[in-house]
């Protein structure tokens, strides 16, 4: 397999209809295995989960279903927008900062089936999860085979904060839409990706990072061609980062401040871009007075996110995924509020796992026994930080 560039690969012609249909499905075919890990990995990490909640007293699936975020999106989805949290730090909590497509799936799930909100919220994560892992696998396998596209795969469902994944949360709905995203603008299919990152920005605040990625593939493709590209082109740029812009103008239009409605709303929240110094007061506070065990642990996770980040860059990336994952690294570290959260933001950000799954590819190859440990190891961390995550820290996730 030929080494991937910075920019992207030479421009593929648009495929017919017929052409396109047997690529969708040879994908879905040899995306099976990776699949099958990745869910045999995360109903691993389930059972673990269950026990400590068992153990706890508590029942799992209420935990999975209803913790922290989840509970917003729940709401939002049984009453819709317009609920607030009074706070004094800084201001009240508005249900206005949480984007609308996770809830629109959740209130269709449960218009069309006989479900719950939470077992609706479960199910749209459970299967956006396994479509992630589908198209993760499509962009590691067309970068370098399909040994690293698996191997990537469970490497992101073993990341420390991988219990998420099984969470009625965004972060899969998210990763979703991005892989598959990404994926098309490797192939040149500029409609799909453009139609994809809309749809990304509409699941989670820092779903702009897609957009951000195809709006940056698409100029590097005009600047490469000298502006003659096709309509396709022009057309998926433009459509890319029209789902967060679309709801960052509707929060605003509410709020009666049209450009600056939902940035309020994040500030009263706590959550602002500073350009890292919010972050930089808290790793202050907390080397000075110490803190619980979540919040050293995310330090050492977004410490190795910036390192994987940077072999991402030496290994020489294609552009779109060194500016979604760049995009994803930069909110996660220049973001105030919320430090303990700040390894799920980067849960997404899939591509800095690019270097390890290459590397574990070839140790596979050369040192089965090695690649095993390793793999036990990360899948013994993910299992029970994740149940500690859920079932006693008390955290934030």
């Amino acid at each position: 397999m030929t080494h991937a560039s910075t920019t992207l690969a030479s421009p593929v012609a648009a495929p017919k209809p017929a052409q396109r249909a047997r690529t969708w499905r040879s994908l879905v075919r040899a995306s099976g295995v990776a699949v099958g890990l990745f869910l045999g990995a995360r109903l691993s990490g389930a059972v673990v989960l269950a026990l400590a909640a068992h153990a706890a007293g508590k029942h799992p699936l209420t935990l999975l279903a209803r913790s922290w975020d989840s509970i917003w999106y729940l709401g939002i989805a049984a009453h819709g927008y317009g609920h607030d949290l009074p706070s004094h730090d800084p201001g009240p909590h508005s249900d206005l900062a949480f984007f609308p497509l996770y809830p629109v799936l959740v209130r269709a799930v449960t218009a069309l089936a006989p479900l719950g909100g939470g077992a609706a919220g479960l199910l749209i994560s459970w299967a956006a999860a396994a479509l992630a892992a589908a198209g993760i696998h499509a962009v590691g396998s067309r970068l370098h085979g399909r040994a690293t596209g698996i191997a990537l795969v469970l490497l992101w469902g073993l990341l420390p904060h991988a219990v998420v994944l099984s969470m009625a949360y965004t972060e899969p709905v998210l990763t979703a839409f991005a892989a598959w995203s990404l994926y098309a603008v490797l192939a040149g299919n500029w409609l799909w990706a453009g139609s994809l990152a809309a749809l990304a920005g509409l699941a989670r605040p820092n779903g702009f990072a897609v957009a951000a990625a195809v709006l940056a593939a698409a100029g590097a493709e005009v600047w490469r061609r000298r502006g003659k590209v096709s309509h396709r082109l022009w057309t998926g740029a433009a459509l890319a980062p029209l789902g967060w812009t679309a709801y960052v103008l509707w929060v605003g239009l509410r709020k009666g401040d049209v450009p600056g409605g939902y940035f309020e709303v994040q500030r009263l929240w706590g959550s602002t871009f500073d350009f890292g110094r919010g972050s930089a007061q808290f790793l202050r506070a907390m080397l000075l007075h110490g803190s619980r065990f979540v919040f050293p642990m995310a330090l050492a996770l977004v410490a190795a996110a910036t390192v994987l980040y940077a072999l991402l860059l030496l290994d020489r990336a294609p552009l779109p995924l060194l500016v979604y994952g760049g995009m994803l690294l930069l909110i996660a570290l220049g973001g105030s509020g919320f430090f303990e959260s700040k390894p799920r933001f980067l849960l997404p950000a899939f591509p800095l796992l690019l270097p390890l799954a290459r590397v574990l590819v070839r140790t596979a190859k050369t040192r089965p026994w090695h690649a095993t440990v390793l793999v036990a190891t990360l899948a013994g961390l993910s299992y029970l930080y994740g149940a500690y995550l859920v079932v006693y820290a008390q955290t934030p996730l």
